[in-house]
């Protein structure tokens, strides 16, 4: 069940802000298992979204998270990346860029589209519809702390970092 606050904008996307609970999911992660966010409750969680696997973009903001992930534990974040890639185009995606940060596969875009992470978008200046490169951040308790849509795949993790007031 989505929040009560969620902003509708277009025909079917909808997105998170804080304050708002996060929406609960268990999705299959690359290596096999499966991981459900109310798991990771007590922790800080930066769910981020992606188009797709093993793409240009989608290469560099992984391994940018990759590159920032023993400084973001340090500070108590852990990190999970959302696409609609089958598993196994994950853990391929997993092993060619050496991600050790769990890559989870919605490849029925429920979860994508319930955080706003799916729907209407402007790409090279035509409407379409698909993955919305996005972030959020849920706080210890399960509520959102930081929502942001329509990221840059480059520089994001510096700006997040420097949104987060981590160093």
């Amino acid at each position: 069940m989505l929040p009560a606050t969620l902003t509708t904008l277009g025909a079917m996307t909808t997105r998170l802000a804080p304050g708002d609970p996060a929406p609960d999911f268990t999705l299959p992660t690359a290596d096999g298992g499966e991981l459900t966010l109310s798991s990771l409750r007590g922790k800080h969680v930066i769910v981020y979204f992606y188009p797709a696997a093993m793409t240009p973009g989608c290469s560099t903001q992984a391994c940018d998270f990759r590159d920032s992930l023993e400084a973001l534990h340090s500070q108590g974040y852990t990190v999970v990346g959302v696409s609609p890639d089958p598993v196994d185009r994950l853990a391929e995606f997993a092993a060619h860029d050496g991600l050790t940060f769990p890559l989870v596969s919605d490849v029925d875009r429920q979860v994508l589209t319930g955080w706003g992470a799916y729907g209407e978008k402007k790409l090279y200046g035509k409407t379409v519809t698909g993955v919305i490169r996005s972030t959020v951040v849920v706080d210890p308790d399960g509520t959102v702390a930081l929502a942001q849509y329509n990221v840059k795949a480059t520089g994001h993790v510096a700006k997040l970092r420097k949104d987060l007031g981590l160093a």
